[in-house]
């Protein structure tokens, strides 16, 4: 019998030979019935999945004569577990060299990934090919390293055009502007904040990540061994800021982006921006909104809001819980930022009710870790050699098809393991669900970016009824000391606080842009799963996310620290192979089913 290596051997020699001669239908034939190939940039200069031999077949026929693949060499030692054998390999095509994984089932592809790590010719300045720093010699009027960057600093965006323009300066803007410093592509970071990482800073106060600190590294710098696990809102700022400043770049503050408009003639953005006060035109070639899932706050409109005597304001405008002493406080939502704002409220001493309108998934913070994260980015995940960045290529190696199967054993274990938590927070009142189907959160976040809250004591609080909650009710009006809800009942108020979440990312680029953009472009975020907020048909992949749009010239990039840091190197890739030249014919460009 023969081991798993051997297996993947054999595949990978006959799918090589099969494309050396341009034998499609072989290369198809050397995957299962149910299968599907996963591509970052390498052969579609796309983000993209084939579901299918004859979705696989379609692809090769358009873009194998272009791509040139060549190269193929496993690396290391295949695996097998359940009957899957799995395998790394490298591979070249004719612009890069990329990375790729498998997974046979009968010695066939069920799974392949297919990655470009970087372009030939333009690759990174590191390693050997790092600068020198220095002219040795005597050389008159040498400018120092110093001198040289204030020049740049100082001529890019008045005397000479950055090539990209990256609007919004947070975790993902930052993230893409550190990969394309390293590509040396001239780029432009706006932000209307005064510091870097103020969009952390000025969030509510008991604020922090949710995510443990292995799974948010930024590229090429990664957090120092004592960090801690959950990343406080203020030290995530001032890292943020400390990067900037080490990664050199060009980061402009004080500057909001008024609007945007591209000439397809010139093939180029007018951005008009106001700077410190100062009206600055920008030309970029491309233009990237980098203002987050979380840009577009979405204000109800309730009868009577206006004649409320009290505050009342978005989450994304609540300062924390200072000052709500012994007064009533109403939150209305039930998810992740509506509970953090609760649980502070009722720290300060408030008297808080939280609102919730419709099912919500809770997992508790530590088995939540334990059961999904840990086993890719943990320190026991380090000890067995899986890096950061090769967690991520496992990661994305599984494509959405198959995800909610992948995720539901382990929402089951969740559920086994917490089953007193849940009976306690159920019999609360609070309405709890799993996903759609059973799928629980991470599958909720890629299809709807919400729905969801990870539990790191809130949920005590309401199951104790130290935090009020009233289920299952709507807001029927707001009166000028009190709430009126769709069963009759009504709460005194003297603060509200909408926690009622965030638009499609496309809501900004019809405010900076037009709705007509926007409406081109089409929704961002989901993958047409047809579950609650994400509607159909399905597309595979996250809709506009790191990839080519509809309109020329305008990428979209955000998520959460894991996918600004893992899918801003393909979101680079294309923009450095489009400054350069290189040929980028883009294969199954996202059809547009869902407007503004």
């Amino acid at each position: 019998m023969s081991t798993p290596t051997e297996q993947a051997t054999t595949w990978l020699s006959a799918f090589a030979a099969a494309l050396d001669r341009a034998d499609i239908g072989a290369a198809a034939a050397l995957f299962a019935e149910d299968c599907y190939w996963r591509d970052l940039v390498a052969f579609t200069w796309n983000i993209k999945t084939c579901e299918g031999k004859a979705e696989i077949a379609d692809m090769l026929q358009a873009v194998l004569a272009k791509v040139k693949p060549s190269g193929w060499k496993l690396a290391g030692e295949a695996t097998e577990a359940n009957g899957v054998t799995e395998a790394w390999f490298s591979f070249e095509t004719a612009a890069a060299r990329g990375l790729g994984h498998v997974r046979l089932k009968d010695g066939k592809a069920w799974t392949l990934l297919t990655t470009a790590q970087e372009l030939k010719g333009f690759e990174e300045k590191k390693g050997k090919r790092r600068w020198l720093g220095t002219e040795h010699g005597v050389h008159p009027d040498r400018k120092t390293w110093a001198e040289q960057k204030a020049e740049e600093e100082a001529a890019l965006g008045l005397t000479r055009q950055p090539y990209v323009l990256i609007v919004g300066g947070g975790q993902g803007g930052i993230a893409l502007g550190a990969r394309l410093k390293r590509l040396g592509v001239p780029t432009i970071i706006v932000e209307k904040n005064d510091r870097p990482g103020d969009s952390w800073r000025k969030r509510y106060k008991s604020l922090c990540l949710h995510d443990p600190v292995w799974y948010d590294h930024l590229p090429f710098l990664p957090f120092p061994d004592d960090w801690p696990v959950f990343s406080p809102k203020d030290k995530m700022g001032d890292w943020l800021e400390a990067y900037t400043k080490i990664m050199e770049l060009n980061y402009w503050t004080k500057t909001e982006c008024k609007h945007a408009a591209y000439d397809a003639a010139k093939r180029a953005w007018t951005v008009e921006v106001v700077r410190d006060g100062k009206p600055i035109d920008l030309r970029p070639k491309h233009l990237v909104l980098a203002t987050g899932m979380s840009s577009v706050p979405v204000m109800p409109s309730y009868l009577g809001m206006q004649d409320f005597k009290g505050v009342q304001h978005h989450s994304s405008k609540h300062p924390g819980g200072e000052g709500w002493e012994g007064k009533k406080c109403i939150v209305i939502g039930s998810n992740n930022s509506a509970h953090d704002i609760a649980a502070a409220l009722w720290e300060h001493g408030a008297d808080v009710t939280m609102i919730q309108r419709s099912t919500t998934h809770v997992s508790r913070s530590e088995s939540l870790m334990e059961v999904t994260t840990y086993p890719l980015w943990g320190e026991d995940a380090l000890a067995r050699g899986i890096t950061c960045d090769k967690a991520d290529l496992i990661a994305a190696s599984i494509p959405y098809r198959l995800l909610a199967e992948f995720q539901k054993p382990l929402y089951a274990e969740i559920r086994r393991r917490d089953a007193d938590f849940y009976d306690r927070l159920q019999k609360s009142g609070f309405m709890l669900d799993f996903g759609d189907d059973d799928s629980g959160l991470f599958m909720k976040y890629v299809r709807r970016g919400s729905g969801y809250y990870i539990d790191v004591g809130a949920s005590e609080l309401i199951i104790e009824g130290k935090i009020k909650l009233k289920p299952g009710v709507n807001v029927e009006r707001i009166k000028e000391h009190s709430v009126l809800f769709s069963d009759g009942s009504e709460l005194p108020a003297d603060l509200i606080v909408y926690a009622t979440g965030y638009a499609s990312m496309n809501g900004w680029a019809a405010q900076l842009i037009s709705k007509e953009v926007a409406d081109k472009v089409g929704k961002c975020w989901g993958l047409g799963s047809n579950t609650r907020k994400d509607p159909g048909p399905w597309e595979g992949e996250l809709r506009n996310m790191w990839k080519p749009t509809q309109q020329e010239g305008l990428w979209f990039h955000g998520g959460n620290l894991h996918q600004s840091r893992h899918y801003s190197q393909f979101l680079s890739l294309q923009l450095k192979a489009r400054m350069e030249g290189v040929e980028t014919p883009v294969y199954g460009l996202g059809k547009v089913h869902h407007t503004t």
